[in-house]
């Protein structure tokens, strides 16, 4: 893939950033970027940090918009890497107050993309480490191993959380989804705790 890394990584210099932009949003299959470099997809409810996770390994601050309302995101959008990798954030899931007709768009939507993408190598399911996950969580995971993929989970906001709740937090969702622990990815976008071992899972996702 010709990813340019330093000889020896330092803890938070996984990836040399040289070009990190919106490529385009999109509601339908034929509005998806044309080019064909692998794709990792995002999924997770509304206002679990999807657009924040994107920010901290782009390590740009507002690239991805992120929103104190949750629903915000209703489209699909792909950011472009380096031109060899596009970032994928799909629409969040599960906020009460965005209406039933928005949310019956979304299903469709998504099910198109994950079934449709040829070059997705991997859906990666972002959950608030704070709590257990909820039946749309547990429903959204059973969709991605539905689909063929591995079933990888980052357990957003882990700032917020001591050391010993984070490990009490990760057996919960062990648990709760029926997932390998070492499927499981601690993150944090202020303290960028988990930066560099998403980074070593995306680069061999794609190579």
């Amino acid at each position: 893939m010709g990813f340019l890394m330093p000889k020896k990584p330092k803890k938070g210099l996984i990836m040399i950033i040289k070009k990190a932009e919106l490529l385009i949003t999109a509601v339908k299959e034929e509005q998806y970027p044309k080019s064909h470099v692998p794709e990792i997809a995002f999924a997770g409810k509304s206002n679990v940090g999807k657009s924040s996770l994107i920010n901290a390994l782009l390590n740009r601050r507002n690239l991805a918009r992120t929103s104190s309302q949750p629903g915000k995101t209703q489209t699909i959008n792909f950011y472009n890497v380096n031109d060899l990798l596009n970032l994928v954030d799909l629409p969040g899931y599960g906020y009460a107050k965005v209406s039933k007709a928005e949310q019956a768009k979304w299903a469709p939507m998504i099910d198109t993309y994950l079934y449709k993408r040829d070059q997705l190598k991997e859906v990666i399911l972002l959950v608030d480490i704070r709590h257990e996950p909820n039946k749309n969580d547990i429903q959204m995971y059973q969709w991605i191993k539905e689909c063929g993929f591995t079933g990888y989970v980052i357990a957003a906001k882990a700032d917020k959380l001591s050391k010993s709740r984070q490990i009490n937090s990760i057996s919960v969702i062990k648990k709760t989804l029926n997932i390998k622990e070492e499927l499981i990815f601690p993150f944090s976008s202020v303290s960028k705790k988990g930066v560099p071992e998403v980074w070593e899972l995306l680069k061999l996702l794609v190579t």
